[in-house]
């Protein structure tokens, strides 16, 4: 399935036309509509998402990276790719604290995957170093 950049915007502004106008007389389903709308264009990008992903899989691989550093590299990307839906719908339902609390939380997880990264650099840096 592939899906253009134009699509995703007519969605996008359609779908905005439509929370505009059901925004004064059912909130709750305009948040709603803008809650599977953004799902919606998420799961339109799946497909390119495995594309990326395949693809930087094999570049690790001919470049012969550890492949548990692109696995938690990924990992971390998805971190910050899901916090950052998760905020922004947390904020579109007027939640912003909470939005802040998923933030911090997406951080907090991406700095605690990243530390295995960060040991390995260390490492590697100080072994260049002559005793």
């Amino acid at each position: 399935m592939s899906i253009g950049i134009l699509q995703i915007v007519g969605l996008g502004l359609v779908a905005t036309f439509l929370v505009l106008v059901l925004k004064e007389q059912k909130p709750v389903f305009a948040f709603l509509l803008t809650v599977f709308v953004g799902a919606f264009i998420f799961l339109f990008l799946i497909d390119q998402i495995r594309e990326v992903i395949n693809m930087l899989e094999k570049i690790a691989a001919n470049a012969h990276l550890n492949p548990v550093y692109v696995e938690t590299i990924l990992k971390i990307i998805g971190i910050a790719y899901i916090a950052e839906f998760g905020m922004q719908i947390t904020k579109d339902a007027g939640q912003g604290s909470l939005a802040s609390k998923i933030e911090l939380a997406g951080k907090i997880l991406i700095l605690v995957m990243a530390i295995p990264i960060m040991t390995a650099i260390i490492k590697t840096v100080i072994g260049l170093i002559p005793h």
